[in-house]
């Protein structure tokens, strides 16, 4: 494949402008997923600053922040329609909030709880892979039969590495969960 600058923004021509925009997003996606998770574990255990923000008493968890983020990148997005650079800007600001709602998806689908349940990092994944389908799946109508039959196995070994995984996670959750539960309660006023 050969790879053409852009007319619009200098940048290789490496497929549609969704894909590179998608690409933008899942990168800015895992990057604050990852930063987030790291910061949240040294802040809990000590080794970090509290930086967490406080109302009147109440934390005010990043899923919040991610929120706003979102609804800011929605509105620019409605009311400018950027190109170029600002598109792809706004696109990785739109990961970063992706990823400051969903880290804690558990806490906003149980309305509480601790921030360490597992729905939260399923939905990780679901997103994170969603993105990369996005920003790598080529069009469908290009796909050929073997291409299918690929898609098909892939699908199969992935359902099976689900119920592993969660079967894995169950255990190992009962030997790390009461030890992250503990450090979550010690760790905010």
């Amino acid at each position: 494949m050969t790879m053409r600058p852009s007319a619009t923004d200098g940048e290789p021509n490496t497929g549609p402008p969704s894909a590179r925009l998608a690409r933008w997003a899942l990168l800015a996606f895992v990057i604050t997923f990852i930063v987030a998770r790291a910061m949240v574990f040294m802040i809990m255990s000590g080794r970090m600053a509290n930086l967490y923000l406080f109302l009147r008493g109440t934390h005010v968890h990043h899923l919040n922040y991610g929120i706003f983020l979102l609804a800011g990148v929605g509105g620019y997005l409605l009311l400018r329609s950027p190109t170029g650079k600002a598109a792809g800007v706004a696109a990785a600001v739109y990961g970063i909030g992706m990823a400051l709602t969903f880290d804690e998806f558990g806490m906003w689908l149980h309305l509480g709880g601790s921030y360490w349940q597992r729905a939260s990092v399923d939905a990780i994944v679901v997103v994170a892979a969603t993105l990369a389908l996005l920003a790598y799946a080529g069009s469908i109508r290009n796909y050929e039969a073997r291409h299918v039959r690929a898609g098909i196995a892939l699908a199969i070994a992935l359902i099976g590495f689900a119920f592993v995984l969660h079967d894995a996670s169950r255990r190992l959750g009962h030997l790390a969960g009461p030890k992250l539960r503990e450090l979550e309660l010690i760790s905010s006023p």
